[in-house]
Parts: structure tokens; C-alpha cells; sequence
């Protein structure tokens, strides 16, 4: 299983919520950059970066700080938040962004999801991200009446090949994963599923594992020093 740290932007500093909710943001690292190469020195292979700005008003506004990281960095970097056209993703991989991960224009827009997987494979990822079982969008201030299994089965007969997914309500909260949905997620579709959300300390990561999933995402327990990431990783591998 491979652990992916994340860092979430908002207003060019790396920040992290409570349950989504932007009026909760904390600042957590002074440098984005920075950052990122502590990650790296502790053994991540991979980065996970959120445009909060950009999820909530439907343009990208920390696009410099992500484009800091890939260039100074020289890591895999998986972007989503606020991204909700093709030239926005046509833009991200050219800037060799590894994966463009989508989530209102995967629910809103479902031909250019279509259109965005036939043009870039598996380049293409989707983030489900529920509240009580029900797929949110636009930032996670609307929840949409999608199932998200049934959402999940949507997008995986379309092309999707990854599903990052979070219980919004653990999201920031260090209360453990959502296992449950997690297994049921993972055991209803082939796609590779990235568990995010509330993971919370070296025996959540373990459990995680045990369901199965391909990966998992982990912010606030990392910055709180509630996870050492270096040992995450080396459970995630062995």
C-alpha cells in the first residue's frame, strides 16, 4: 500500500481543516516547498496536493505553489481542487502534473470526465468524497442525492482506474478511518482505491491496509506528529 502525504493550499500556505469546513484552517507548514522535501526525506514516493481555493470557487488559485513543488521537488505530484475543464487538465499535464484528480466535474460534467479519460488514462483520477454516504461537491459545501458506490460504479465503467475517497465527516478529525465504506468501496469496484480522511495513527494505517486498498492519504496526523511518516511508509511496503 503506498502512504501519500498531503498538503492542502489555501491562500499559498499549506493548511489543514476540520471536516472540509474552510473557516476551520489552520495553518500547519510556513513553506509549501519545504514541506514537500521534508516528505521526501522521509521516504514518500508520492504527493497529494488540494487546491482548497480552487475546490470552492471552481478555478485554481494555488496553481504557483503546486508548480514549485513539481519543479523543485522532483516527485510524483496527484493535484485536485477547483480543476473543471480540459484546458485546465490539458494545462496540469503539460506541467507535468502526474495525475489530475477531478471531483465536482466528475459529478457535474460527466462527458468531459468521459472525454478527459479517453484523452489521458489513467492520468485521470476521481475523488469521492461522501457525507452519510452521499457523494458532495464544489468544495464539499453541497451534497448531492449520489450514492457513492453507485457513483463509483459510474466512473470505473467510464475508464477510471483510481477513486481517491474520504468520509468527509472524519476529514481533519484524527477519529480513524471510515473502514466500513472503505471495504465497501474496495470490494464493489476494480478500481485502485486511496483511502482518505481521519487516518489517525500507526494502527489506523495497519487496519487500513488490511482492507485491502491501494493506497491512503494522510495530512493532519503527519503535521500533528501523531504519525511519524517514515514508519507508515515502511509498514505501507512490507
Amino acid at each position: 500500500m503506498i502512504i501519500i502525504p498531503a498538503i492542502d493550499l489555501k491562500d499559498g500556505k499549506c493548511v489543514r481543516l476540520y471536516q472540509g469546513k474552510m473557516s476551520s484552517a489552520q495553518v500547519v507548514a510556513k513553506d509549501v516547498v519545504e514541506t514537500a522535501l521534508s516528505f521526501k526525506d522521509a521516504g514518500a514516493e508520492y504527493l497529494h496536493m488540494v487546491d482548497l481555493d480552487g475546490a470552492v470557487e471552481g478555478k485554481m488559485r494555488n496553481l504557483d505553489q503546486v508548480l514549485r513543488v513539481i519543479n523543485e521537488v522532483k516527485l510524483p505530484v496527484e493535484v485536485g481542487g477547483g480543476i473543471r475543464n480540459l484546458e485546465t487538465i490539458d494545462l496540469l499535464i503539460e506541467s507535468k502534473v502526474s495525475q489530475v484528480i477531478l471531483g465536482t466535474a466528475a459529478l457535474n460534467d460527466f462527458n468531459m470526465l468521459k472525454e478527459a479519460v479517453k484523452k489521458y488514462g489513467d492520468k485521470i483520477a476521481v475523488g469521492i468524497d461522501a457525507k452519510d454516504g452521499l457523494v458532495a461537491v464544489d468544495g464539499w459545501v453541497n451534497v448531492s442525492k449520489i450514492d457513492y458506490i453507485e457513483f463509483a460504479k459510474r466512473i470505473e465503467d467510464v475508464g477510471v482506474k483510481t477513486i481517491i475517497f474520504t468520509d468527509i465527516s472524519r476529514d481533519g478529525t484524527l477519529k480513524g478511518a471510515n473502514l466500513k465504506q472503505l471495504s465497501e468501496i474496495e470490494s464493489n469496484v476494480s478500481c485502485n482505491i486511496i483511502a482518505s480522511g481521519g487516518v489517525k495513527n500507526i494502527e489506523d494505517v495497519k487496519n487500513i491496509k488490511n482492507v485491502g486498498v491501494y493506497g491512503a492519504i494522510i495530512g493532519k496526523a503527519i503535521y500533528s506528529g501523531d504519525i511519524f511518516l517514515q514508519d507508515a511508509i515502511e509498514i505501507g511496503r512490507n
